[in-house]
Order: structure tokens, then C-alpha cells, then sequence
């Protein structure tokens, strides 16, 4: 076992986890934190994105002692006093959702993205996106709630 300490969703955590464990097990098993999604376990899918140290990761592909000292962000700390993030709300609105399983990562690569670039255009952000897949959508809503998220200033 190794100890680890980080701050997931701005709480201070502390555990002892077996060093093959990845982060969106521990963030599954150890915290609850079950809006990570585990999709594909091989990074395919991005279903399992989470922002590490402020930027977005496949939390499939990391292992949780490799986020030993770091910052976490899951789609449960997106929120803020009870209002959705803006990203959030642009997914809401626009439809950019159907079943649901991609959504968490979905948002969370595109918060990401808006940091970066906050007036993306639609390549940009079909670009963007790139990684992570969506089996129901044909992401037009997507880019739509994207787009919505830019245009609101949704840049954090």
C-alpha cells in the first residue's frame, strides 16, 4: 500500500491504495465520486475525464499515486453553491446530452478547453473534442452547448 494525499473537489484527502489503482477507481470506490464514469479503460472514450493540477485527464489512464500531491477536479466540484457551472448549464440548455454516459467527461473536456481557448469555432472545438466519444448525439448539440458556454464567457 502507498499513501497518498490530495485535494479532490477542493477537500483535502488522505488514503493508502494499492499502486496499480487508478485514479477513477479511487475516485469511484474511495470517494464516491461515481459522475466519473468508467467507460472504456483504455482511454478511448474519455468518459472518465477529470481536471488534474487544471487540466483534463482520462482518469483511466492515470494512476492514483501519480496524483499524490495533486489538485482533482471531478464533475461533482464543477458547481459552485448550489449553481451549476456555466458549462454545465450550457449542456442543460442546449441538449448537448441523451443518454448521459459521456456527458461528465464531455463537460469536463470542454471546461478545459474553454480555458484555453475561449472563443473557439466549431472546428476548434469538434477538435477539441476529439477524444472523447459520444454514441447517441452526433454531437451537433455538443459544439451547440460549446458554443453557448463561449458565448456566456465560460472560461473557468
Amino acid at each position: 500500500m502507498t499513501r497518498i494525499s490530495l485535494t479532490v473537489d477542493g477537500a483535502n484527502v488522505s488514503d493508502d491504495v494499492e499502486p496499480r489503482m487508478l485514479l477513477v477507481q479511487y475516485l469511484r470506490e474511495k470517494l464516491g465520486k461515481t459522475g466519473t464514469v468508467i467507460g472504456c479503460d483504455t482511454s478511448n472514450c474519455g468518459a472518465c475525464t477529470v481536471h488534474l493540477n487544471g487540466t483534463s485527464v482520462k482518469s483511466c489512464n492515470v494512476l492514483a499515486v501519480q496524483a499524490d500531491g495533486a489538485e482533482v477536479t471531478t464533475i461533482e466540484g464543477l458547481a459552485r453553491d448550489g449553481q451549476l457551472h456555466p458549462v454545465q448549464e450550457a449542456f442543460r440548455e442546449c441538449h448537448g446530452l441523451q443518454c448521459g454516459f459521456c456527458t461528465p467527461g464531455m463537460i469536463m473536456q470542454s471546461v478545459d478547453l474553454l480555458s484555453t481557448n475561449p472563443n473557439p469555432s466549431e472546428e476548434e472545438i469538434r477538435l477539441g473534442l476529439e477524444g472523447n466519444l459520444c454514441r447517441c448525439t452526433g454531437y451537433h448539440n455538443i459544439v451547440r452547448a460549446v458554443q453557448h458556454a463561449a458565448s456566456q464567457g465560460a472560461t473557468s
